[in-house]
């Protein structure tokens, strides 16, 4: 597979999406080769419909281990269908969430442990993993602060968690970023915007010269 499979992970409120919507295009316009955006859990229609029931807040009854399976079966049918064949078209993929983010919420976060959902996302994808991810770490109490100050009335099921259950999943990722260096770079998203963003830039287009022009 000679493609390029980056994702960008981070607790809620770190700004992801943001960064990403400014971010792909900065990228595009360097890129070698074609370069495609897409997401977690979604990216397809059918994972963008398990999407919807994932985080739908009226669906409070969800057991944690039923959580971990639509994400997983989410995962899988975006792979094969989106991501695998543009990789092996030597495509660059850039990824909002992949399977760190469910190490790290359904893991930790919903305390099913990580090595379990390694072993399922194993299943799911075949033992695909990332090139390389950008970490965005933020403290959970600016996090959510931030969630709360610009979301409003788009607070979804993970998003209404208590303090906790967010600080958990941080501990996670900052787990995972310590037993990956190589794969995982992390950045401060308590920086501005266009320091994240100018950070996120250089750490891919200097790493993958081979894919980008610097």
């Amino acid at each position: 597979m000679n493609g390029l499979f980056i994702t960008i992970e981070g607790p809620d409120g770190a700004g992801k999406t943001s960064i990403l919507k400014e971010l792909f295009p900065l990228l595009k316009k360097v890129a070698k080769t074609e370069m495609i955006q897409t997401r977690e859990p979604g990216g397809i229609p059918i994972a963008e419909e398990i999407r919807q029931v994932i985080l739908d807040p009226k669906n409070e009854r969800m057991d944690e281990r039923t959580e971990a399976l639509l994400y997983a079966a989410a995962r899988r049918q975006h792979l094969v269908e989106k991501i695998l064949p543009a990789l092996k078209e030597g495509n660059i993929v850039l990824c909002d969430r992949f399977v760190d983010s469910s190490l790290a919420y359904q893991g930790a976060g919903r305390r099913i442990g990580m090595r379990e959902i390694a072993r399922l996302n194993e299943f799911a994808t075949e033992g695909l993993t990332p090139d390389f991810t950008l970490y965005l770490d933020v403290d959970s109490d600016t996090g959510l602060h931030r969630i709360q100050k610009n979301r409003q009335n788009q607070i979804d099921r993970l998003d209404s968690e208590g303090l906790e259950f967010h600080q958990r999943v941080r501990h996670a990722y900052l787990k995972l970023a310590e037993e990956y260096p190589e794969r995982i770079h992390k950045i401060d998203a308590r920086l501005s915007f266009e320091e994240v963003l100018q950070a996120s830039y250089y750490a891919i287009i200097e790493k993958y010269p081979q894919f980008f022009e610097n």
